[in-house]
């Protein structure tokens, strides 16, 4: 497992190039068309934090202090993980006509998505921090943090798409299964309400759910100027880890088959 771990990193450094190229290309034409181009990467968040605020904070009125940006710093990171995944499990079925090719390397796919989208969410952060500098929310020290928040996401994150990019070769419903699942995964975690909010006797799904502890550390940055729980951001971390070595060995374990299966 380990061996077929590392073989799939030296792949990915061998062909940097190619998926900062891929990566590129996947940017440009996500917007291709459009008259607005790449400004969609702060309008399409921008847009659904109207939506979440106007509903969260007006009708159901959930009583917060700086609710919009609370609500923003969880919401981006959120994106990025689901947008990874949801492209990230389709990105092998899609690219049926590269995976044919002998010489095309089936492991950059998964990765570009997830590059792809963790620079959208880059690209966002000057819109959080302006929203930041609206509310009168200083940006501390505590920001340094973030890298660490990013890589242990990043970790999960990739395990997670090539586990079901792999999956998705084999049994196609499950880009259909996990777009449902991400839905509740959404509702659960605590990016439209604070963690205090959930009755003492459901909190133990916070240790169910890696997401929980990535949220609230974005937005103990963010917006209480307090570093993350490092335990549970280390716990994400660890298991992130461990998924994906599984996940990535699995992968170049089957990737000899996806041109038969595609």
């Amino acid at each position: 497992m380990l061996k077929l771990f590392i073989l799939n990193v030296q792949t990915l450094l061998r062909y940097r190039e190619l998926i900062g190229s891929l990566v590129g290309k996947e940017l440009k034409a996500r917007y291709r068309g459009s008259a607005l181009g790449m400004l969609w990467t702060f309008l399409n968040p921008l847009l659904l934090l109207t939506v979440y605020a106007l509903v969260f904070s007006v009708y159901m009125r959930v009583e917060m202090e700086n609710y919009a940006v609370f609500m923003f710093a969880g919401l981006l990171p959120w994106i990025w993980f689901s947008t990874s995944l949801l492209d990230g499990v389709n990105s092998v079925v899609s690219s049926g006509d590269l995976i044919t090719k002998s010489m095309f390397p089936a492991e950059i796919l998964p990765m570009v998505k997830i590059v792809a989208n963790l620079a959208n969410y880059v690209f966002s952060l000057p819109l959080l921090i302006f929203f930041m500098f609206v509310y009168g929310i200083p940006l501390t020290a505590q920001v340094v943090w973030l890298p660490v928040l990013m890589v242990a996401q990043l970790t999960l994150t990739v395990g997670l798409v090539y586990f079901f990019a792999a999956m998705n070769v084999r049994f196609r419903d499950t880009q259909h299964v996990l777009g449902s699942a991400l839905t509740l995964w959404f509702f659960v975690s605590p990016i439209l309400y604070p963690a205090s909010q959930v009755p003492e006797e459901y909190r133990f799904t916070f240790l169910l759910n890696p997401m929980a502890p990535m949220v609230m550390g974005y937005q103990n940055i963010f917006v209480h100027g307090t570093p993350p729980d490092f335990l549970a951001v280390g716990g994400v971390f660890l298991g992130g880890l461990i998924v994906s070595l599984f996940s990535v060995a699995w992968f170049e374990r089957n990737k000899e088959t996806f041109a038969e299966e595609i």
